[in-house]
């Protein structure tokens, strides 16, 4: 899975600390989504989702392969 998070970030002006705390998660967590070494939960994949105004899917693009 790859995801579009730091751009979405930069394209609000975000910070990591700030997007953690609006998602209610830890900036390490962020770091990590961000990196693809760890897989948010659906809660918290809405979450995120909703904080930038976009559908999961934009967010989390799963490869064919994965699926």
């Amino acid at each position: 899975m790859r995801n579009r998070l730091k751009e979405l970030r930069a394209r609000d002006g975000y910070n990591q600390t700030q997007l953690a705390k609006k998602a209610g998660i830890s900036r390490q967590t962020i770091s990590l989504i961000e990196r693809n070494d760890f897989m948010p939960s659906i809660l918290t994949a809405v979450k995120i989702a909703r904080i930038f105004n976009e559908n999961v899917e934009s967010i989390f693009i799963f490869e064919e392969e994965e699926l």
